[in-house]
């Protein structure tokens, strides 16, 4: 019977090139000619590097393998599946269960106890091979960095690069960047800054329109203030993905001093830097003396600037203290007025006591959270499954190495795979103990238990006890907008509970979106 195949061929991008994928399909093809093959699909991965999974054409394959068009996936070389040893245990298996072998064309192995080493040895002697590799490759970055060249990627903003890698100065960038510092430093959250950027037709290095999320590695960045800087963010996890606020050890770290054109000053940077960790350890609303409730919910809907807290003495009147619209504070073009603090704030604990906190909401909260349960439940049903599955497969590892020790065969290298078997063998019992006793002391939530929370956050919002509303507010309100002529709160609903049995506890939390919206209309008083 000719057995049906896919083909699998990929190059990197270290030192390979485009030939390298036809010189394997050669070799493919001169294979299963001899062993009676036919091929039915053919899978390429450019330019990608196999100690990832996150390989278009790789994930094709493996999704493909469900579907029954092929028995096989021939490979050149085992390296050409996977440089990394998890990825390739992992990625195997889901063959193995969708009935799927891998083949090598120049690795022949058989199957038996003594080839599972063999691809053992390989798969470790491909993972090494990266990895020193990589670490070659650091190697000649870091003399890179020491002359202050560019060492991959896309410039910071504010930058451009000369023919010899060094950087210069792009004027109309360098302009946007001292404003996000100026800004910043004078108090401005990250959605003023974008706004003015945006509205000054500045743009990203990738020509996208600014965000918050865009302002945060610009206000970290040390190049800015003429310090060449490299090899500061912390190096990727074992799934692929960089921490970039997490920095390496300082003797990790090149810095060289006036190594960059220098677009802010050091003061500039130094005091931004200084209101960054001020705001990270004591968030500026949590210290007010005045308890503003609203305070990151509420905006203009005029320019859609946040509205911030206001407190007005004088000698004659009392205290007067509202929300102020941050583009009218800051003196930019908006001319919606200010709201006293105490007409919003009862508004909006109003229509949440009477739309929110009441009778008839509690039926659908309780039908939503044991809805969630059911799905998470029947979610770590598969998930065991699946680590079953896994342990087994563990589990004949560990027994075909131990067979290959009793036969004779001692290597060190063998011995270290079957210390890393048993510590895996260990994660996964754990895992699955975890899980399925967690699932014994898994409950329902009836209505009764929906009042019990309600009640007590009910009797703060009845007492108008700000500070203690203030703490659970924003799990029910979503923003609210002050228009000229009419004011608009969006509700938001989360709960959050725990299931509690043995030495076992978890916490639920239960989103519904914009379930209510709320309009009122007044005029104002001059």
């Amino acid at each position: 019977m000719v057995r049906k195949a896919a083909i699998y061929a990929r190059y990197s991008s270290d030192n390979q090139r485009e030939e390298s994928i036809e010189a394997q399909e050669r070799a493919i093809e001169e294979y299963v000619k001899k062993n009676d093959i036919q091929i039915v699909k053919r899978y390429y991965d450019r330019a990608k590097s196999a100690t990832s999974d996150r390989r278009p054409g790789f994930q094709q394959m493996i999704s493909d393998s469900s579907l029954g068009i092929f028995d096989i996936v021939i490979v050149h070389k085992l390296d050409r599946f996977s440089r990394d040893k998890y990825d390739s245990a992992k990625y195997k298996r889901i063959l193995k269960q969708n009935g799927v072998k891998v083949e090598s064309v120049t690795e022949h192995l058989d199957g038996s106890p003594e080839s599972v080493i063999l691809e053992s040895v390989i798969e470790g002697m491909a993972e090494y091979y990266s990895k020193n590799l990589a670490r070659e490759v650091m190697k000649g970055m870091k003399e890179t960095a020491l002359q202050c060249k560019h060492t991959g990627g896309k410039p910071p903003l504010g930058y451009d690069l000369n023919e010899d890698k060094t950087y210069r100065i792009n004027e109309k960038e360098a302009e946007a960047v001292k404003v996000v510092f100026e800004m910043y430093a004078n108090g401005y959250t990250y959605v003023d800054i974008a706004r003015k950027l945006n509205n000054m037709g500045a743009r990203t290095k990738e020509g996208k329109t600014f965000s918050k999320n865009s302002l945060g590695s610009i206000l970290r960045n040390e190049k800015y203030s003429g310090v060449y800087i490299f090899n500061r963010s912390s190096a990727k996890d074992a799934f692929g993905k960089r921490n970039t606020n997490k920095d390496k050890d300082e003797d990790e770290i090149i810095r060289v001093e006036g190594g960059m054109p220098q677009i802010i000053t050091k003061e500039l940077y130094e005091t931004v830097q200084a209101t960054i960790a001020k705001r990270q350890k004591s968030p500026g609303a949590n210290k007010a003396k005045v308890q503003y409730l609203l305070s990151g919910l509420i905006k203009c809907g005029e320019c859609g600037y946040s509205m911030n807290g206001n407190r007005r003495t004088s000698n004659i009147k009392p205290v007067y203290m509202s929300y102020r619209c941050g583009c009218r504070q800051h003196k930019y073009d908006c001319n919606n007025k200010e709201i006293r603090k105490e007409y919003i704030e009862e508004f909006v604990l109003s229509e949440l006591e009477k739309h929110i906190l009441n009778e008839q909401a509690i039926p659908i909260i309780a039908q939503k959270v044991n809805q969630y349960i059911t799905e998470k439940t029947s979610n770590e049903r598969t998930s065991v499954e699946g680590l079953k599955s896994e342990l087994k497969e563990v589990e004949k590892q560990i027994s075909n190495g131990l067979t290959a020790i009793l036969e004779g065969y001692s290597k060190d290298i063998l011995k270290t795979k079957l210390s890393e078997l048993e510590l895996r063998k260990n994660e996964i019992e754990s895992k699955i103990l975890e899980i399925e006793s967690a699932q014994e002391y898994i409950l329902q939530v009836n209505e009764e238990d929906i009042k019990l929370m309600f009640s007590k956050i009910k009797s703060f919002v009845q007492t108008r006890n700000i500070p203690e509303c203030k703490k659970f507010i924003s799990d029910y309100v979503k923003e609210v907008i002050v228009y000229k002529d009419h004011v608009e709160v969006t509700f938001n609903m989360v709960f959050s509970f725990s299931m509690q049995g043995a030495s076992y506890e978890k916490k639920i939390e239960i989103s519904r979106k914009e379930i209510y919206k709320s309009i009122n209309s007044f005029k104002r008083v001059a």
